[in-house]
């Protein structure tokens, strides 16, 4: 047996190969039937112009059943498609710097910060200890203790205060230990 095909001899003794359910070529085989029927239709019902029709049609939709099925992508096609640039923004050392010394700085914003450290322990989380941070909120809470557990909590508000740099080492030592 080959990859996509079983053997068969004929009645003249030359081997034939049959397509494999499941397999392209049998896809295709299965497919060409109702297209030329619909073609077929399509002539009977508008003349010269319905096949025509009927060609531009039956291309079009197997043009975009191969892109489908060749994996080009998972999303259904759209013509209205997000900017290329806000597609992903991948973060880099650079924007943690800044993100650090914001959190710090008394006239700067923790919340960044804050939303940083809560995506790191809902990974670090999820996988040594096989916990979802906002659904196990209590088990995650043991975990940290009640001086860091505020800092990280994503359903309750940010603390008060200025980020104080020491909670940030030890948020950062017991996320390395977990």
């Amino acid at each position: 047996m080959s990859g996509g095909t079983d053997r068969k001899t004929g009645p003249d003794g030359k081997a034939r190969e049959l397509a494999r359910p499941g397999s392209v070529r049998h896809s295709l085989i299965e497919l060409a039937g109702p297209a030329v029927l619909a073609e077929i239709l399509c002539a009977l019902v508008g003349g010269w112009p319905g096949a025509g029709a009927g060609v531009v049609l039956l291309a079009l939709t197997g043009l975009l059943l191969a892109r489908r099925v060749a994996g080009a992508e998972a999303r259904p096609f759209t013509l209205l498609r997000q900017p290329r640039g806000t597609d992903v923004y991948e973060q880099g050392l650079g924007d943690w710097r800044w993100t650090v010394r914001q959190g710090l700085d008394p006239q700067g914003d923790a919340g960044p910060l804050c939303a940083r450290l809560q995506r790191l322990y809902a990974v670090r989380l999820a996988e040594v200890h096989g916990l979802n941070l906002p659904a196990d909120r209590d088990r995650a809470a043991e975990l940290l203790g009640p001086r860091l557990w505020p800092w990280i909590d994503p359903l309750a508000p940010r603390p008060a205060e200025v980020f104080p740099p020491e909670v940030l080492h030890e948020l950062v030592d017991r996320l390395d230990s977990l």
